[in-house]
């Protein structure tokens, strides 16, 4: 059964499925998208392929005739006997009824690399939108040995995520992302590439995890607080934003520290670089500190 959109349609009247709202499910039915997805991930047969929400495992078909190993997290147990039945016969398929929160994935990692010969590991997703930034964020955050994360999610979270810091789609997440990851854009997706459409356009995204970041500072989790405060107040000037959050003691001590930097004194926080943040992070915590973390 080639056709995606005939496919799904038979599975969920066997399986009598209806997408979960409250999990965020849609699932794909357009070819094209899926094509994308598998071809930008690069997956050879050295890859471990970790597939976050593989749903009624439309992407899975693909991914497992592609890589060395699939191993998929599946937090709705509805679906569970539905991917069971479908890849039954294939070696390289593992499947998780977990909250991928709450995985350990470096042990998994850990695991299979000692197991298989796996080389590389990838993460390939359709994300639950009420979800994708938690989920990135914990890739990311945790440091595990992966080498890209290509996922498809709402445009407009992914095109912050992928933003170059000081653009005009900049957010708080921008910096942690770039920090970790070079990321690019490599599909849009209308919303009648699934079933139910979903309310907003979608986007695949891939982040392709740095080996070095691209700023050294002496406390990354006080940068990325201060950055977090920064954009608390985004409609305030940058300096107005760290003294209303105390990063700054007081407006006068705030000015010297942008001016001693050469930062306008007037700018918000989405026109710094990483790297300004970096600076006054290091101006201000040289050693670490309570906002460390």
């Amino acid at each position: 059964m080639d056709n995606i959109l005939e496919e799904t349609k038979f599975i969920m009247n066997k399986y009598h499925i209806k997408a979960n709202k409250s999990l965020g499910q849609n699932f794909l039915i357009n070819q094209e998208v899926v094509n994308a997805i598998v071809e930008s991930s690069q997956i050879t047969k050295e890859d471990l392929v970790i597939e976050i929400g593989p749903g009624l495992g439309t992407l899975t078909k693909y991914l497992l005739e592609k890589a060395g190993k699939v191993i998929c997290i599946e937090l709705d147990s509805k679906m569970i006997k539905i991917l069971e039945d479908r890849f039954l016969l294939y070696s390289n398929f593992e499947l998780l009824n977990q909250d991928v929160l709450k995985v350990d994935l470096r042990a998994l990692i850990e695991r299979e690399k000692q197991n298989n010969e796996i080389k590389n590991v990838k993460i390939v997703a359709n994300l639950p939108y009420y979800i994708t930034t938690p989920i990135i964020m914990k890739l990311l955050e945790e440091e595990i040995a992966l080498e890209s994360i290509t996922v498809m999610i709402q445009k407009e979270v992914a095109d912050r995520l992928i933003a170059i810091p000081g653009g005009k789609e900049t957010g708080a997440i921008t910096y942690s992302v770039y920090y970790y990851a070079q990321g690019k854009g490599i599909l849009e997706v209308p919303k009648f590439s699934f079933i139910p459409e979903p309310e907003v356009t979608s986007k695949v995204i891939q982040l392709s995890i740095r080996k070095e970041p691209p700023v050294s500072v002496k406390t990354k989790g006080a940068m990325f607080r201060i950055i977090k405060c920064a954009f608390m107040q985004r409609r305030k000037t940058l300096l107005n934003s760290l003294v209303n959050t105390k990063v700054f003691k007081s407006k006068e001590e705030g000015a010297q520290i942008l001016e001693r930097l050469g930062i306008e004194v007037n700018s918000r926080a989405e026109n710094l670089t990483l790297e300004d943040y970096a600076r006054i992070t290091d101006l201000i915590f040289p050693t670490k500190n309570q906002l460390e973390g």
